[in-house]
């Protein structure tokens, strides 16, 4: 294994390989679109119990290059982006203080169904503010995510102020806990996913809306396929490093395009008759705000990228815009329609292509 795929054998844990995820394209291509422009807002899966909606996204935190990160900062902090730093960092750096860098996975964080707001937001010591006079501050998880993935696993199941609480963050880039006239603020950047069983409740319109894309998956029906699955988690569980060795170099050529995907990407074009055509569809599906049409664009855009081009097309649209505008959609009861299939019907329509 090559340095950019490993982190030292003491405290690395054996992931599944992304490359060798089998299906679920749409749950693959939303969550690589949001790792190359995190600003998209994330993804909300929804789909089958044991359909590998963690283990995909697990794989994907592994798969992301390393990340340069400031020694002994609790919230990951960049040594060159400004946005990315705390308060106490950007001092340093105004104060020409001497930095120590260091290189470390990209964090993936895990928010357990019972989690408090204290335990996601972090805790203000107030006794010790007020007797130090100094800002008593304990990290929550969104400290622990900055930079990274954080994974809510049941996201329909959480408590709906939790829920506003990370999408808040995921939007802004920032989280502030006040306490008793003391407030903190560090920052919060990281691509939330979210993933969820139907049968188990929705999530409310609103929050949804909140929510980038939305990847329904499905349990693969095709018997050939199903035992493909089957004996590929079988062959890895037997022996997890010689497996790893097999999709070594494609992990690495996925790494690398992500990685030049994100250089290319404020190059990427978007032609103005592409982009009314976009909002031309939001408008007819009756999207409400346009949140959908900032998605859809910043997505294709992301695409395009991915795939080393510099102009978006009215395939990229045809290829992201369901998965930015399905759960957008108002639900008439009475209608049987899938939301991605009324979406497609509209962009055939409006660009012209054939279904």
């Amino acid at each position: 294994m090559t340095a950019t795929l490993q982190a030292p054998p003491k405290n690395r844990r054996v992931v599944f390989p992304f490359t060798a995820i089998v299906g679920q394209e749409q749950m693959k291509l939303a969550l690589l679109l949001n790792v190359i422009d995190p600003k998209i807002g994330g993804v909300m899966i929804m789909g089958d119990r044991g359909t590998g909606k963690s283990t995909t996204i697990r794989a994907l935190a592994d798969l992301l290059p390393e990340i340069d990160v400031v020694a002994g900062d609790p919230f990951n902090s960049s040594p060159i982006d400004v946005e990315m730093m705390t308060d106490d960092i950007r001092d340093k750096i105004d104060r020409q203080e001497e930095l120590t860098i260091i290189q470390k996975k990209v964090p993936m964080v895990d928010l357990p169904l019972g989690a408090t707001e204290d335990r996601v937001c972090g805790t203000i010591d107030i006794e010790k503010a007020l007797s130090e006079g100094v800002k008593a501050f304990e990290p929550g998880l969104l400290a622990k995510a900055n930079r990274g993935i954080l994974y809510v696993d049941e996201v329909n199941l959480l408590d709906d102020h939790l829920v506003d609480v990370l999408l808040d963050s995921a939007a802004s880039g920032w989280n502030t806990v006040e306490r008793e006239g003391i407030s903190i603020r560090h920052p919060a950047r990281f691509v939330l996913v979210g993933s969820g069983n139907p049968e188990e409740g929705e999530l409310r319109p609103q929050l949804l809306d909140r929510f980038g894309m939305h990847a329904e998956i499905r349990t693969v029906k095709e018997p050939d396929l199903r035992v493909q699955i089957v004996e590929q988690r079988g062959e890895f569980d037997r022996d997890p490093q010689s497996f790893l060795t097999q999709y070594e170099s494609q992990q690495q050529e996925l790494q690398k395009k992500l990685v030049q995907a994100q250089e290319l990407l404020p190059k990427v074009t978007m032609d103005y008759d592409i982009r009314v055509k976009v909002s031309e569809i939001c408008s007819e599906l009756d999207i409400d705000g346009l949140r959908g049409d900032i998605v859809t664009n910043r997505a294709a855009k992301a695409l395009a990228a991915f795939e080393s081009r510099t102009e978006v097309t009215a395939d990229d649209i045809r290829r992201v815009m369901p998965l930015c505008l399905r759960h957008r959609l108002r639900k008439d009861p009475l209608e049987s329609i899938d939301s991605g299939y009324k979406v497609e019907k509209s962009i055939n329509r409006v660009f012209g292509l054939t279904e």
